[in-house]
């Protein structure tokens, strides 16, 4: 709750204690003038008879402020027959030398009256200025809140605490279904009584809600429509759509407060229909951007995949139309490379299909880790074996620790992180340059740390986290065939792992791939040893 909304209801706690207390009130200001008589009387004032009546003008306006209008009155009165006794010759005595005394305690007792009339209504005026006041602060204070919140349902949570503790009453907001049917969206209680708490989620209340929200007008307790419920209905309206009902037991509200009441929960209703409807716009423009990247990602998987397909098909048509049509007019020499065109068409179709594959699984969340010990040297001689038929032309360079090194995760999706880590780099690498991959794992280290370095192209600092997005391809990459996919591929697998991988410069020119992973937390058995050979 605001604590500008505390401090003015404890305020005026503190004013109104006699409001429902009556006879304390009328004891208090009956002391007051009996006190006050006797410090008039002590400083010998009853030769001063104007000053002395105007002396008893205090505990009247004190009375009027904060007693209220009956006890003020009666201590006009009060004051006058104590003056009268007191003050007024003869002395001791209700009696009075002239009668013109009679007219002054008359006129005394109006101006008495009137001026605590007008210092009741400037109470009374004053408190509704920090009610408002305090209502305002409140706002600001709610307003400023719901502005950071990006979750409906903590939305509504805060706004019903907020507006139930303002009113001191149960409030609830209820919003429509996909279907358009309001149902209950949350509801609050400031108290702990079961029978409040429980408000807004009866029947009777939800129709009453449902007619708010389909007709769009303000219903119950105060309002021309629904008079006889015990809540107050608002529809939470921005322009001419209606996005929800706000609405507040008004069961132990005051009467005369009840316009006040309608006001703020106007202004309430203004704030959560604002915030609700920011969050669906939100929603929407946030559906309308994944519709959006999903069809571009559809047409650039089509034309790459189309793209990527056409160069290994032609060369496998070809080369098998050669063989069957013209046999007879190659050598076997001939026929070896259109053999070697056909298988080399083939394996990158399998690349593709392999990559296409591996991102529908992890996209789809069935990517399941087969984690089981295997040993790195063993698994980078695979990779080169994988890489050797389109790396002819260049040099891969192999460092390895001096002791074997084992890992616990899966053996066949991490060689594919490498293979198509290597693919890339002996793609956009010039020929007759080398890729090297280095191997590390410390003593003191808790990770494993694959590198791939190669000479090529290089990847501008700008776009290194981007590369490992998915259909992203560098521009100054855009003559080289290609579907985006492969270094997306391998930050999901590597993510599964626990681990990263980012792009960095290599310090001899080209870039660098480096691949952290965490240290498997199965203990290694001792069957693992030994160390197999690498070899290009």
């Amino acid at each position: 709750m605001s604590e500008h909304m505390k401090k003015g209801r404890h305020k005026k706690s503190k004013q109104e204690p006699f409001r429902w207390r009556r006879s304390p009130a009328y004891i208090w200001v009956t002391l007051g003038i009996i006190l006050l008589t006797v410090v008039l009387h002590a400083t010998r004032m009853s030769g001063d008879l104007v000053n002395a009546a105007l002396v008893y003008l205090f505990p009247i306006l004190i009375s009027a402020v904060y007693c209220g209008m009956g006890p003020a009155v009666y201590a006009a009165a009060l004051s006058i027959v104590m003056f009268d006794f007191f003050f007024v010759p003869p002395y001791l005595s209700f009696t009075v030398e002239d009668l013109q005394y009679l007219i002054s305690f008359a006129v005394y007792l109006a101006v008495a009256v009137m001026t605590a009339s007008l210092a009741g209504r400037l109470r009374h005026q004053l408190e509704r200025v920090k009610s408002r006041e305090a209502a305002a602060n409140a706002l600001y204070d709610l307003s400023r809140q719901i502005t950071a919140i990006t979750d409906l349902d903590t939305l509504l949570d805060n706004m019903t605490r907020q507006i139930s503790l303002m009113i001191g009453s149960p409030a609830a907001i209820y919003l429509p279904d996909q279907q358009g049917e309001i149902k209950l969206g949350m509801n609050y209680a400031s108290d702990q009584d079961t029978e409040r708490s429980v408000w807004g989620t009866r029947p009777s209340e939800l129709a009453i809600a449902d007619w708010v929200f389909k007709h769009g007008q303000t219903a119950g307790r105060g309002s021309p429509k629904l008079g006889e419920s015990s809540g107050l209905y608002v529809p939470l309206r921005i322009e001419d759509r209606i996005h929800g009902v706000l609405a507040v037991d008004m069961t132990a509200g005051e009467t005369e407060k009840q316009q006040e009441q309608h006001l703020l929960l106007d202004a309430c209703g203004s704030l959560a229909a604002g915030a609700i409807a920011r969050m669906k716009l939100a929603e929407e423009a946030r559906l309308s951007q994944i519709t959006a990247e999903s069809e571009r990602i559809r047409t650039a998987l089509l034309d790459s995949v189309s793209h990527e397909l056409r160069t290994p098909l032609t060369a496998i048509i070809g080369s098998a139309a050669g063989l069957i049509e013209n046999d007879h007019l190659f050598t076997a020499e001939d026929r070896k490379e259109l053999t070697g065109n056909i298988r080399d068409g083939a394996l990158r179709m399998n690349r593709l299909v392999t990559n296409l594959l591996g991102m529908v699984r992890l996209e789809s969340g069935m990517l399941q880790l087969n984690r089981k010990w295997c040993d790195v040297g063993d698994m980078i001689s695979i990779v080169l074996m994988k890489v050797r038929e389109f790396s002819l032309h260049h040099e891969i360079a192999v460092q390895l620790p001096e002791e074997p090194v084992f890992y616990y995760g899966d053996e066949v999706l991490l060689e594919q992180v490498l293979v198509n880590i290597v693919s890339n780099a002996v793609k956009y690498s010039p020929n007759e340059s080398r890729v090297t991959i280095q191997v590390k794992k410390e003593r003191n280290q808790a990770s494993l740390t694959f590198i791939v370095d190669d000479q090529g192209i290089g990847i501008p600092e700008p776009e290194r986290a981007r590369i490992f997005d998915k259909f992203y391809r560098s521009p100054s990459t855009q003559h080289i065939t290609g579907t985006g996919l492969g270094l997306a591929i391998c930050k999901g697998i590597v993510e599964v792992h626990g681990g990263t991988i980012q792009a960095e410069a290599n310090p001899d020119g080209g870039t660098r791939i480096r691949i952290e992973l965490p240290e498997g937390t199965e203990e290694l058995p001792c069957s693992c040893s030994g160390q197999g050979e690498v070899g290009e």
